[in-house]
């Protein structure tokens, strides 16, 4: 095991993190402290502070942790993967419910199973990602399925959701269920270790972790001016990314889906997501991302891949099912092989990308070389 990482506090995320362009923009120091903000496309000091250890650093998904110490806290060892992480289960599912499948992203299996935990009472309210029009992403609190369903589909663009979370935390002791990116699920479990001795600000009251798959997320200033000249006034509906032998991102407008080569959209990637090594949201309880299915991409559009990962992830999915909150499909032979392979290569391009930003094959910056997980997607 990983000997625990030293704490330190703003001026060493400054320094550590927002400077070296590691900063997801997850919102995990934002609403902890005056001096943190969130402003459009990035997080923002306003100030110096002198605390030697803070919440801040602790908390943030791109400073040092001792990964195996959190694995071992929150899940079962004998789950353990070395490509996905925690793994209870795999299966394909889509939401029961039609106008949800209509709403939400792909099989609406998030919307659905978020409204179902706030229908059977496991959770009080729901922290999720809303958009406004000009496609800027920021924090909401749903206490109604139909505020679940208005923050449907994936936003593809940095969102501050955690800072919606701590506001959430500082202020109500309800029970709370979130939807997290795979740096905002790792952010979480750093949070319910409870690194410092300072309040937890009610931070078990966290009773759902649902993560989604993620590749990348694009910096909104980028994507705004893009898309004002690629599309001017037209409305944008939503956004979604085919799988990769398409090379495209579909935009999808009042008079139909537009694809855009994905050439046009990687430069607008956010350049922190180089530095991540987690495709699969591996700290969620539930982790949720686009299908792939034989019969092709407008097939595999309306169903949803899921990792069950936790004892109460595995709880939530078992209860939908019987329930009839979802239906499920049998699993594709090849489809957890090859998702365990994109896995591991995220895993290994950001090992890479990290030791050249390092100048050291060995000096991964926040990862430790030691983790075993990571040590296994190095071939070691």
């Amino acid at each position: 095991m990983a000997k625990a990482a030293p704490l330190f506090g703003l001026k060493a995320l400054k320094e550590r993190v927002l400077d070296p362009g590691l900063c997801t923009h997850c919102g995990a120091c934002v609403n902890l402290c005056p001096y943190a903000v969130a402003y459009k496309d990035r997080t923002i000091l306003l100030d110096d502070c002198n605390r030697e250890e803070g919440r801040c650093y602790a908390f943030c998904p791109r400073t040092p942790a001792d990964l195996q110490s959190l694995r071992e806290k929150f899940f079962d060892p004998q789950d353990m993967t070395p490509e996905l992480g925690p793994m209870k289960g795999f299966f394909l599912v889509r939401a029961a419910d039609p106008q949800i499948q209509r709403d939400g992203q792909h099989g609406g299996t998030v919307t659905a199973l978020l409204s179902f935990a706030l229908e059977t009472g496991k959770i009080d309210l729901a922290v999720i990602a809303g958009q406004s029009p000009d496609l800027l992403p920021f924090g909401i609190v749903a206490q109604t399925p139909r505020e679940i369903r208005n923050g449907a589909k994936s936003k593809f663009v940095a969102a501050p959701t955690l800072a919606t979370l701590n506001k959430v935390l500082k202020e109500s002791p309800q029970r709370v269920g979130i939807v997290a990116t795979p740096c905002q699920a790792l952010a979480v479990a750093k949070m319910r270790a409870k690194p410092l001795p300072s309040p937890d600000r009610n931070i078990d009251q966290v009773k759902l972790i649902i993560g989604l798959f993620c590749g990348w997320a694009l910096s909104w200033s980028a994507l705004a001016k893009w898309m004002e000249a690629k599309f001017g006034n037209t409305p944008i509906l939503g956004l979604d990314i085919p799988p990769s032998q398409h090379h495209s991102m579909e935009v999808h407008t009042p008079g139909g889906i537009v694809p855009i080569d994905l050439g046009e959209v990687l430069p607008m990637v956010r350049p922190a997501c180089r530095y991540c090594p987690d495709m699969t949201a591996e700290f969620a309880d539930l982790s949720i991302g686009s299908a792939r299915l034989p019969e092709g991409w407008e097939a595999a559009r309306g169903w949803n891949q899921v990792i069950v990962r936790s004892d109460r992830g595995a709880a939530l999915m078992d209860s939908a099912r019987k329930q009839g909150v979802l239906e499920f499909r049998h699993v594709p032979e090849g489809n957890l092989d090859r998702l365990k392979r994109a896995s591991l290569q995220k895993k290994r391009n950001a090992l890479k990308n990290l030791a050249q930003k390092s100048g050291n094959a060995r000096d991964f910056i926040y990862l430790d070389p030691r983790d075993p997980l990571l040590q296994l997607a190095m071939g070691e």
